[in-house]
């Protein structure tokens, strides 16, 4: 019931103020009716008649992971044009806003459109913003980042980290597996990569203790 407390004193605020001005009592009809249908809007679409509660807070976003910040920053570079957007996109995340955090790069991509970087945090960003699943729009930011350069490591790396996270861990090392394909051997963020997708899928560190094992004896 305290939203009708609360609708009580602003309708009581609203002819204070009316006192205050000195408006004309012949057009009081006018505030009045419109203070009438806001109750009535109220009474049908705001429910007051729910009990009170306390407001929760805002749930918290994932931790960014320095690890994942590391290989962004060795795909794309770090102080560039993509560097500016990515990092004001960690702030919308850290402030646990990850509609923010799609808004910004969805302006990164219209600034440059021709940028693959661009396109795979984006695709990456709004799927976190959907709670990490793969909408058609996350898609399709995928897929052109691969369009604009088929060989960059960075997109099937951002698209395996989306699909695992999404819980689709097949489809997640199909695109690892791309990614790790086109990186070179020597990259100084290779081990990192490598890092992060063990935090995202446990089962290939479990894989990889268990293949020699597996291997036929000669």
């Amino acid at each position: 019931m305290m939203g009708w407390v609360v609708f009580g004193a602003f309708a009581l605020l609203v002819i204070a103020l009316l006192l205050l001005i000195r408006f004309p009592r012949r057009l009081w009809t006018l505030p009045a009716m419109a203070i009438m249908l806001a109750g009535a809007g109220y009474a049908w679409q705001g429910q007051p008649g729910l009990p009170d509660h306390p407001v929760e807070g805002v749930a918290s976003v994932r931790p960014l992971d320095p690890d994942l910040i590391a290989v962004r920053e060795g795909l794309f570079g770090r102080f560039n044009f993509d560097y500016s957007y990515f990092m004001a996109a960690d702030a919308m995340t850290r402030a646990g806003a990850p509609q923010l955090a799609a808004t910004v790069m969805l302006g990164a991509v219209r600034k440059a459109p021709g940028d693959p970087g661009l396109w795979a945090g984006l695709g990456l960003a709004m799927a976190e913003h959907d709670g990490d699943q793969l909408s058609p729009a996350a898609r399709y930011a995928f897929d052109k980042a691969v369009e604009l350069n088929p060989s960059h490591p960075g997109p099937p790396f951002y698209h395996g980290i989306a699909l695992a996270r999404s819980g689709d861990l097949e489809g997640a090392r199909r695109e690892w597996g791309k990614a790790l394909q086109l990186t070179p051997k020597d990259a100084s963020y290779r081990n990192d990569m490598v890092a992060v997708m063990l935090k995202l899928d446990p089962g290939l560190a479990e894989a990889a203790r268990q293949a020699p094992a597996a291997a036929p004896a000669r």
